[in-house]
Order: C-alpha cells, then structure tokens, then sequence
C-alpha cells in the first residue's frame, strides 16, 4: 500500500513539476524563492496524500490553488506589507498591524480562539470586498491577493498606473475603516 501512494506521488510531481515551476516563475521573480514555493507544493503534496482519509479528486486544481496561495503567503511573509498604513493615528496603525498578524502570520500560535478571528477577519474582508465597485476591487485583489504588478496590470488592461493606483487607494481606505471597524468591536466590546 505504502509503495503504490510513493509511485503515485512520484508520477504526479514529475507529470505537474515543469507546469507549476512555470506557473511560479510568472509570479515569482526570485529564482531561490520559486524553488522554495515548488518544494512546499509538493511537500504538502506527500503530506495530504499520506494523512488524507479522502483522495484529492481533482488534483491539478488542488496542486493550482494550493500553489497560487502558497505564493500569496510567500509574498506576505516576504514583504510583510499586507495593507499599507497612512493617515491614522497609532491606534490603527496597531489595529492593522494585529489584524495582519492574525491573518497572514502561519507561526501564529494555532488555537481555537485565532482560528475563529482569522476566519472572521477573512469573512469581514470579503464582505468589505464585495461593498467596493468593481474597478476597486478588481485592482486590490490583482495586486495584493494575487500578487500582479501594477505595472502588468496597466500593460493588459491598458489602463493609467495613475488611475490604478487611485482605485486601488480607494479600496484600501475602505477595507482600512471596515477591518479597524471589526477589530474595535472584537477588542473594545465589554
């Protein structure tokens, strides 16, 4: 049994290993980072597969999400700059900064209690998300959810850097107010 899942796991990460490596490249300049990105797919992979009760059924999809998010977290542990803040005092600037660490830092100590503000902040952003027009919204999740450049953005879609960073500041002030919003209510109910 153990040798058929070991073959099963060598064919798919040589029949996806060359497409997820270009699928990465297009997202990840650094050549050390997308190797890095590549080996969490696969070690997720072998784990899935060897601790999962359910087969994954679709496994390209599986192999595409897990990836795309993978790179998502990459970037953010990277650059840690999930939402930029300006023009708030300190006690939104701390309110960002711990709704930031909730939501994107993996370390985070894992207990019911964070699992259930991640899942909240997570709700509350798509919720924030759906409130914008579509032109904002398309704009935050192409740059920060995704990953594009703005400069890629405004080569496809023809659009004015200018006038994708004037959506795109839009957006965040109103994710900024929604999420600090969520954050007073979750810290300074009695």
């Amino acid at each position: 049994m153990a040798k058929s899942k070991h073959a099963e796991i060598e064919k798919l990460i040589e029949k996806y290993h060359q497409q997820l490596k270009s699928f990465i490249r297009k997202r990840v300049s650094d050549e050390d980072d997308a190797e890095d990105i590549l080996q969490d797919v696969f070690y997720r992979l072998v784990k899935t597969v060897n601790t999962a009760i359910d087969p994954i059924e679709h496994v390209d999809a599986w192999l595409y999400r897990v990836t795309r998010n993978t790179i998502i977290n990459h970037g953010k542990k990277k650059h840690e700059e999930s939402m930029p803040v300006k023009q708030y005092d300190d006690s939104d600037d701390k309110a960002l900064q711990d709704i930031s660490e909730i939501m994107f830092n993996s370390e985070l100590s894992s207990s019911p209690e964070i699992e259930y503000l991640r899942s909240l902040f997570w709700d509350e952003l798509e919720n924030a998300l759906s409130e914008l027009p579509p032109q904002q919204r398309e704009i935050f999740e192409l740059t920060e959810l995704e990953g594009i450049p703005m400069k890629e953005i405004s080569k496809v879609t023809g659009i004015s850097v200018n006038t994708l960073l004037s959506r795109k500041h839009y957006a965040v002030l109103h994710l900024r107010n929604r999420m600090r919003e969520l954050y007073e209510d979750i810290i300074c109910s009695p």
